[in-house]
């Protein structure tokens, strides 16, 4: 296709209403006109503390139960508090190596331990303690941006039926636009959909090696948890700043950089 041309829009409905995660919106403008934007330190600090306050939690919990599995076996509380030791050290270790591999932009570890495997788990649970102080989309748009970090230095590339870019119906018209002409530039398909879930039935049904997904923090969290696990993805966030669900936009640059990048010449 050539540069004036635009992808073809393909609408899918499926089960999970995007923009639910904004249900309790009061209708306010949202702070910094809906522009998230984050250093990948913010998700580092707020994760580590999330390890800390899950490993003292089950602590915890293993102490006030000590005396009652004692009552069954002498050894189950002594058991429980290596096996405890040993997960918190593990934990702590593939954590710094996650930094690590942030830090000097290098894949230390697989994909399977890092980006599309316990990653994923560690993101979701930060989002919901950042949520429960307020900052939960700040947190969420550095976790993504540590995860984007993590599948670019694997340096993926896929041929051109290969790769598919989801979106939000949420768009501005004139970032819609804009995407369809990134996508018919390299005759890649876009797909929006009205619900959530849109990438587990798309990815079944096209069977694509490559995802680049856009949406805002909070749907992204729950589609990377949901999809990054079976498919590569990489997730662009989007400003909103009339608020959620309504004229969002996105760096337009950064998505064709990755598009291009994926495809192969």
């Amino acid at each position: 296709m050539g540069e004036n041309s635009r992808a073809q829009l393909i609408h899918i409905d499926v089960d999970r209403r995007l923009g639910h995660e904004w249900d309790e919106w009061n209708g306010k403008p949202l702070p910094g006109q809906g522009n998230f934007d984050a250093p990948p330190s913010l998700f580092f600090a707020w994760s580590a503390g999330t390890i800390v306050l899950t490993t003292a939690a089950l602590a915890v919990l293993l102490y006030l139960l000590a005396p009652r599995l004692a009552a069954i076996h002498p050894a189950i509380p002594t058991t429980l508090w290596t096996a405890l030791a040993v997960v918190a050290a593990g934990t702590l270790l593939w954590w710094g190596l996650i930094l690590a591999s942030v830090l000097l932009k290098r894949p230390l570890l697989p994909e399977w331990l890092a980006e599309r495997g316990p990653y994923l788990r560690l993101m979701s649970l930060t989002s919901k303690v950042a949520a429960r102080f307020g900052w939960r989309d700040w947190v969420e748009n550095a976790s993504v941006k540590v995860y984007n970090a993590l599948a670019l230095e694997r340096g993926r590339t896929v041929g051109k039926g290969e790769l598919l870019v989801l979106i939000p119906r949420c768009l501005s018209k004139d970032t819609l636009d804009s995407v369809l002409q990134v996508a018919g530039k390299y005759d890649v398909p876009v797909f929006v959909a009205t619900r959530g879930q849109l990438a587990r039935r798309v990815i079944r049904e096209r069977r694509p090696r490559a995802v680049v997904a856009v949406a805002c923090e909070r749907d992204m969290v729950t589609g990377l948890h949901d999809v990054a696990g079976k498919v590569p993805v990489l997730g662009l966030t989007m400003t909103l700043p009339a608020g959620p669900c309504k004229d969002a936009r996105l760096d337009m640059p950064k998505l064709e950089e990755w598009v291009k990048n994926y495809v192969k010449a």
